[in-house]
């Protein structure tokens, strides 16, 4: 094996944040970041979603508020939809 061309190979600790599940694993992530895990210090990757909170995995179906969902839009792009609501009714 040649050296010096492959990534540094270690021990990370990997932290499923919606759920709070730490999984130690060995890989190539890079982080700056540490903790302290079971005595030991760790380089320490935080993650959004992982098997522990996924919805595939756990089987739990998650429902969003559609409504919550088409007034945060219209809040954002509202104003690009051409001419404002009030403009519209002061001209008719």
């Amino acid at each position: 094996m040649r050296k010096d061309i492959h990534p540094d190979y270690q021990e990370v600790l990997f932290h499923d944040t919606n759920a709070d599940v730490f999984f130690l694993t060995r890989s190539t992530a890079k982080t700056k970041a540490t903790r302290e895990y079971e005595g030991k210090e760790y380089p320490y990757y935080p993650l959004d979603i992982s098997s522990a909170s996924h919805p595939f995995y756990t089987g739990e179906q998650r429902k969003t508020s559609t409504e919550g969902r088409v007034a945060s839009f219209n809040k954002r792009f509202g104003a690009f939809g051409g001419r404002s609501k009030k403009a519209a009714d002061a001209a008719e």
